[in-house]
């Protein structure tokens, strides 16, 4: 349990971790370390750093350096320790371990919050400490303290975000330079956004732990990534960008979050957004969250979510707040628990409208025959549309975009499709995201 408050001459900071943010962070508490004790009321001092290679060039002394995490978890001086390691294992037992110590703990590890983020959450308030992880979703824009505090009156509805720097770059490039999706690529590895292995990125597993942490916030009940219906953006090509433009449509990696008759369904896939909303003009490595409530209607959140300056903006955020409340002697707020009589409603139950591309024989009563496979399944044709034909090889590529269906007979009619004589190749599906 918290000891008593007495006055503090200092408040001790502690760092796992000192790559590009641990740096960051720990510079800005040297270079700003006047406004930070101003905002707190003592000083924030930096007392150690953990790293793995203790002899790489560093901008602090070697003095605050260690290889042992026991240095800082055993250490009983340490009043926050904030977590910048990244992955799983770890820094998951590294901040139960200090959570268990009676340490106040931030972190930015958006894999450890969205797979044991309740379980952690849990503990802190059992230890009478502060757990907090702005900066795992969305960088330096503020979402998560909105939704444990801000928006707690009203009853959530939805989430819509594009969460994911990377890919919205590579669709930007796609949409606008007509780059096809190993140009924008490498062009994003080449400038630093996306990793050398992009795996986590383009194939959405990064969007669905952020998805994860805000839909367990949002909806207060525990959701986590293996629940999330996950695709990337990996087999989209330029001529679905043009395609899209067309028809008055942005292409977008979404990740949805909606709560409805006591279930909870949470996707994360790219999706048809039309232009007039203000989330398809989201370019770029820009994020942006809505959230809609019954009280607040829509809310639009927007900024940089990634890079080293956002996320040190957010981890410095709440080592602040927790560094006030442990100056004034404040109790943290017991963990309000989450709800569990909401289901995780399956994607098969999903009703979209949807976009196809298909390469087809060119000849009389191909359409008939596709038409005919979606009307048994009660899929009703909005338009259709022939475009690129190849004489010479005697195909064409038609568009077709339906009316509302459910997912379960989309996927079906997509098996049937495939197994047409006259369809060579079904080579674009993709939902049609509205409000």
């Amino acid at each position: 349990m918290m000891a008593p408050a007495s006055p503090r001459r200092e408040i001790l900071v502690s760092l796992l971790g000192l790559g590009v943010v641990g740096s960051g962070i720990a510079s800005v508490l040297q270079s700003k370390k006047s406004l930070f004790a101003s905002l707190v009321g003592c000083p924030l001092v930096l007392r150690r750093a953990l790293v793995r290679d203790p002899g790489k060039p560093r901008l602090i002394p070697n003095s605050f350096i260690t290889t042992n995490p026991e240095d800082i978890l055993g250490d009983r001086a340490t009043d926050i320790v904030v977590e910048v390691m990244g992955e799983e294992h770890p820094a998951l037992e590294y901040v139960q371990q200090a959570i268990s110590a009676e340490k106040h703990v931030v972190t930015a590890n958006k894999e450890i919050m969205a797979k044991h983020g309740p379980d952690l959450l849990k503990l802190a308030s059992q230890k009478e400490v502060q757990l907090l992880f702005e900066a795992s979703v969305g960088a330096g824009i503020p979402i998560i303290a909105p939704l444990q505090r801000d928006l707690l009156g009203n009853n959530i509805a939805s989430i819509r975000a594009i969460i994911n720097g990377t890919t919205n770059y590579i669709l930007t490039k796609m949409a606008n330079e007509g780059q096809d999706f190993a140009t924008a690529l490498r062009q994003a590895q080449e400038l630093g956004y996306a990793e050398a292995n992009p795996a986590n990125d383009v194939e959405g597993h990064d969007a669905a732990y952020k998805l994860a942490i805000l839909a367990t916030l949002a909806f207060r009940t525990k959701v986590y990534p293996s629940d999330i219906h996950c695709e990337g953006i990996t087999r989209l090509a330029p001529k679905d960008f043009r395609y899209a433009q067309e028809f008055g449509y942005a292409i977008k990696l979404l990740a949805i979050g909606r709560k409805s008759n006591g279930a909870v369904q949470v996707t994360v896939y790219p999706a048809l957004v039309p232009r007039d909303e203000i989330i398809a003009k989201v370019d770029g490595v820009f994020n942006a969250i809505e959230i809609k409530g019954d009280l607040s209607g829509p809310v639009l959140f927007h900024g940089m979510g990634a890079g080293s300056l956002p996320t040190t903006s957010a981890v410095l955020g709440d080592v602040i707040s927790i560094a006030r409340n442990i100056a004034a002697g404040a109790r943290p707020a017991p963990w309000l628990g989450m709800d569990h009589g909401l289901n995780i409603k399956p994607v098969t139950q999903l009703q979209t409208r949807c976009y196809l591309r298909l390469l087809v024989a060119d000849r009389p009563g191909v359409l008939a025959q596709i038409a005919h496979i979606l009307g048994d399944r009660q899929i009703s044709i909005a338009s259709v549309i022939q475009k690129d034909a190849d004489p010479k090889e005697g195909t064409a590529e038609i568009v077709i975009m339906t009316h509302p269906s459910l997912e379960a007979a989309i996927q079906d009619a997509l098996v049937r499709l495939n197994e047409l004589a006259v369809v060579k190749k079904v080579a674009s599906f993709l939902r049609v995201e509205s409000t």
